[in-house]
């Protein structure tokens, strides 16, 4: 027995694994459940001597829970108990309890999906649902069903929903136990703060001392904080005899020990990330500070790039957190924002499946030999969106090919444990004899950078390529000397070293040459290829099609091309954090394959003209266009009828003549619907741009050519021969009035046409006249001489009847020149003046 409260759950637990295939113990933190559940279970009947493989999501976790584990039995690690992480590993033939990290146990799946000599796979702290966990959980499920009956699982969670996963597992029993905790006081500021968090932690830190005893756990978002609190911190501190230690996933294996080893007399600040939440016992913890952050990857699959976003964390990972001081005796936790904004937080963290890159997953699904994911056992589906473009990244790495089957590249490219982008980089770089400085490139980018600190330096991943090289050539002396992380040195050598091994190539013979770095980066990130949009601008375009810039401070990247490996999507335009120059000459020579030669026949909004080049592209990128002579007729008419799109109907040389005669047809359009008149008012008309001037279009490239266009041609071109002659009979343009004029008519479609004319021009005449074969009256306005409106009507006897006379009366005097007879309807019409008489 050991003493925790686990002991108590341990028959039943035994009990249900012995009956089922699956179970799920729910446990919170404390409880002792990721180094007693496997010792417990290692002499069960059921496992008959096969091994327990327990997958812990972080490595920190895995070393030290084997390790106790180990310790617990008295034995050297390695012995029966031992752990696999990513190229480090300490197990033998003697080994039963296997702790791995989540990409192993994925990875010994594929290569044995049967799991043969396995006989219970646990996973612990499954409340964080990594990628990779799900994906691990999905494929033993699958491999549970489908090839070993025998085979069992166990989830262990703190907060997770145990119902949901228990059901997942085919209503698998659902063990609970309680944990061993003090109380532990919880502090909320009476108001959010706001401001950087590194002062206001420093500040929290300062009055905890004070206030306390026993050692500080402070949760900051990532390395960047945790860095700039430790400075702010240093001095105050270290005068008292209080170590502050950094803990962190990136930090060497010394370091993070150092931080969760006992302090001994001397009181001891962690600042750490979410990697002390669960699984870590840190001894002598008796103040948690709460930032309340964390910083998370979110994937955007429209851009295909990832964002850090800093975040509230959820009500669960607070919990979590707090419950860290009261494990040894009664603690505090200090909150840094208000019990509003509690309440307001999610209940447990977003799952990676939702914002992760999905390109790993969907790779590992093509491995599988699983085209549909429906297919498998998922708490979250792989969104639907995220999955297409992770297949469609690894179709352009040649991973998949047009049915999204797995080729043999992509066979090659799962064996490494590398994202598929650098798998493709190393398969791709050895058979370019460039093996050996692909995997310093690969080491390089996945492992933390050796210069000391983030800046404008660091963005030039040349200069991470020239601090290995001083290390390796001159020691680390001397690199330490030049500010040069020793220990991220040395472990970048070690990962490029065993990326060599797997990849069958030899040490390098030399320095790596500048050049080579932007192809090999360019065959891992074709479509963060990035070529600048002016001299000397920060500003770039991506060949995936997307904006991005570099840091302004980043004076020595600012070239041609570039190859960003880490880019943040950012809000409009992308920020390019780490990134190599490559020369256009690299390029064709890494992706000759994703260059095309195509004609490129657009419309030019600033030239208004249609511009036909021959372009070299590679992606959205245009590496080298030309003239083209021999342009394809259609795609010039397409690229003027897009031109004329944009420019507008205005652009036609449309004068009153032909507007009018639009108005003609559209009146008979509106008079007679069922004569099927052809619709060209301008909306219908800009719809149909191909249909009515498309034809007229040879020859046509730039818009002063439009004014050589006959529009009313075109428009009468929609009219039948019918047609045609009804419109000069039904809608004629102009009439002739009584005094021998021909006046034009204005058309308005769907009310009746306009005459204007002078009054004495209609003398003589009793009837309105009439249009649209005598269907649709014309409206009058008669004007005084002086061409100023007097009477609007569509009843010209009327007219001549009941207000001719007060219209006499009113302007004969002003217009004496003019004839007033008595009789207007058997009056001359004229459209002049009375002569003088003679003198």
């Amino acid at each position: 027995m050991s003493g925790l409260p686990i002991d108590t759950v341990l028959p039943e637990l035994r009990a249900r694994l012995a009956s089922s295939r699956a179970a799920v113990l729910q446990a919170p933190p404390g409880a002792g459940k990721t180094t007693i559940v496997p010792l417990a279970l290692l002499d069960e009947p059921w496992l008959a001597g096969r091994r327990i493989v327990m997958l812990e999501p972080r490595r920190l976790a895995a070393r030290a829970a084997a390790a106790r584990m180990a310790e617990l039995r008295g034995e050297r690690l390695g012995g029966t108990v031992g752990y696999r992480i990513r190229f480090e590993s300490q197990v033998s033939r003697a080994t039963r309890i296997e702790v791995v990290t989540e990409g192993i146990l994925t990875r010994r799946l594929q290569d044995d999906a049967a799991l043969e000599g396995v006989g219970l796979v646990i996973f612990d702290e499954f409340h964080e649902r990594h990628l990779d966990s799900d994906l691990a959980l999905a494929l033993c499920r699958d491999a549970q069903l489908g090839l070993r009956e025998d085979l069992k699982l166990m989830v262990m969670s703190a907060t997770l929903d145990g119902a949901a996963v228990a059901k997942l597992l085919d209503d698998a029993p659902l063990v609970s136990s309680v944990g061993r905790s003090y109380p532990v006081v919880v502090h909320y500021q009476e108001r959010d703060a706001g401001g950087p968090l590194p002062p206001r932690v420093a500040a929290a830190v300062r009055d905890a001392l004070v206030r306390h005893e026993g050692d500080i756990l402070v949760f900051l978002p990532g390395a960047a904080e945790i860095r700039r609190t430790e400075e702010l911190l240093a001095s105050n501190v270290a005068r008292d005899g209080i170590e502050v230690r950094p803990l962190y996933g990136n930090l060497p294996w010394e370091a993070q020990q150092r931080a969760i080893r006992p302090g001994g007399a001397r009181r001891k600040v962690v600042l750490a990330t979410p990697i002390a939440e669960t699984s870590l016992t840190i001894e002598g913890v008796r103040v948690v500070i709460d930032s309340g952050y964390a910083r998370v990857p979110q994937f955007d699959p429209k851009s295909g790039l990832t964002r850090l976003v800093t975040q509230r964390i959820s009500r669960a990972s607070a919990e979590q957190r707090a419950g860290r001081a009261g494990r040894v005796a009664p603690g505090d936790c200090y909150r840094l924002w208000g019990e509003t904004v509690q309440k307001g937080l999610i209940a447990q963290p977003i799952p990676e499946m939702r914002s992760a890159d999905l390109a790993p997953l969907a790779l590992e699904l093509a491995q599988w030999g699983v085209a549909d994911a429906n297919r498998l056992a998922w708490l979250d589906m792989p969104p639907p969106a995220a999955l297409a473009q992770a297949r469609a990244l690894l179709r352009a790495l040649d991973a998949l090919d047009a049915d999204d089957r797995i080729t043999p590249m992509g066979r090659a490219m799962a064996g490494l444990p590398v994202h598929p982008r650098l798998a493709h980089m190393l398969h791709a770089a050895r058979e370019r004899g460039l093996g050996a400085p692909a995997c310093d490139v690969a080491a390089l980018v996945g492992e933390r950078s050796p210069l000391p600190a983030r800046g404008p330096e660091d963005v030039d991943f040349l200069a991470r390529v020239e601090a290995l090289w001083i290390f390796r050539r001159r020691g680390r002396g001397a690199a330490a000397a030049r500010g040069i992380d020793v220990g991220a040195c040395e472990r970048i050598n070690r990962v490029s070293a065993q990326l060599r091994r797997a990849l069958g190539c030899a040490e390098p013979a030399g320095e790596q040459q500048a050049g080579d770095v932007g192809l090999l980066l360019a065959l891992a990130y074709p479509d963060r290829v990035a070529q600048q949009r002016g001299r000397d601008s920060a500003r770039y375009l991506l060949s995936g099609g997307r904006g991005a810039r570099l840091p302004e401070a980043a004076l020595a990247l600012r070239r041609p091309y570039v190859v960003a490996a880490v880019l943040d999507a950012g809000e409009g335009e992308g920020v390019i954090q780490l990134a190599a120059p490559v020369s256009e000459a690299a390029l064709r020579t890494a992706l000759a394959a994703h260059i095309e030669t195509r004609q490129r026949v657009a419309w030019d909004a600033i030239e208004e003209a249609v511009l036909a080049r021959r372009e070299e592209r590679l992606g959205e990128l245009t590496l080298d266009s030309r003239p083209l002579a021999d342009a394809d007729p259609e795609a010039l008419r397409a690229a003027m009828l897009d031109g004329i799109r944009r420019l507008g109907l205005a652009a036609l040389p449309w004068d009153d003549t032909v507007r009018a005669l639009q108005a003609r047809m559209l009146s008979m359009r509106a008079w007679f619907p069922e004569e099927d008149w052809p619709a060209v008012d301008d909306a219908t008309l800009g719809a149909r741009l191909e249909d009515w001037i498309g034809p007229y279009l040879n020859g046509v490239t730039r818009r002063e050519h439009l004014a050589r266009l006959d529009v009313g041609a075109m428009l009468k071109s929609a009219l039948s021969w019918e047609q045609a002659q009804r419109l000069e009979e039904g809608a004629p343009s102009h009439l002739t009035v009584p005094s021998g004029s021909r006046l034009r008519l204005d058309y308005r479609p769907g009310e009746s046409p306009v005459l204007a004319v002078k009054l004495q021009e209609m003398f003589g005449l009793a009837d309105t006249p009439r249009v649209a074969f005598g269907a649709v009256p014309v409206t009058l306005h008669l004007l005084s001489p002086a061409r100023r409106p007097i009477q609007v009507t569509q009843d010209l006897k009327g007219f001549w009847g009941r207000t001719y006379a007060e219209v006499k009366k009113e302007l004969k005097g002003r217009y004496p020149k003019h004839p007033w007879p008595d009789d207007p309807w058997n009056a001359t019409p004229t459209a002049r003046a009375r002569r003088r008489p003679p003198r």
